[in-house]
């Protein structure tokens, strides 16, 4: 598979198979999912944690911290397309919903080269 080839509905059908193969659907509860994205999230975390932003750049680099980097942001898909399995959410919809209300918070006008919250200014 390759980013170039593969749609949303394809990798959440690949998910939905992987978990109804291991009968995990039992323990992947709303709540359980959410948590585990944020612990996966926190685990992709952990590469970057020390490091400075220079070196943050760098780190591709070195083949086996990225390997580690891969697994843990694939972690973090899986369990996020498992969650738009198990709620029902079309990613696609979804995702162009929240850029449109993101454009409405930060206005190019605006936001161009800031990284200030829209709530000040």
């Amino acid at each position: 598979m390759k980013d170039n080839n593969v749609t949303f509905t394809q990798m959440k059908e690949t998910i939905k198979e992987f978990v109804k193969e291991r009968d995990w659907n039992q323990f992947h509860s709303p709540k359980n999912l959410s948590m585990s994205i944020s612990i996966e999230a926190s685990e992709l975390m952990e590469h970057f944690q020390w490091l400075t932003t220079l070196q943050s750049w760098e780190v591709g680099e070195d083949e086996e911290m990225m390997q580690e980097i891969r697994d843990e942001l694939s972690d973090i898909l899986c369990y996020c397309f498992n969650m738009a399995n198990v709620l029902d959410i079309d990613i696609s919809s979804a995702m162009e919903t929240k850029i449109e209300k993101n454009k409405e918070k930060y206005p190019i006008d605006k936001a161009k080269g800031l990284a200030t919250k829209y709530d000040k200014y």
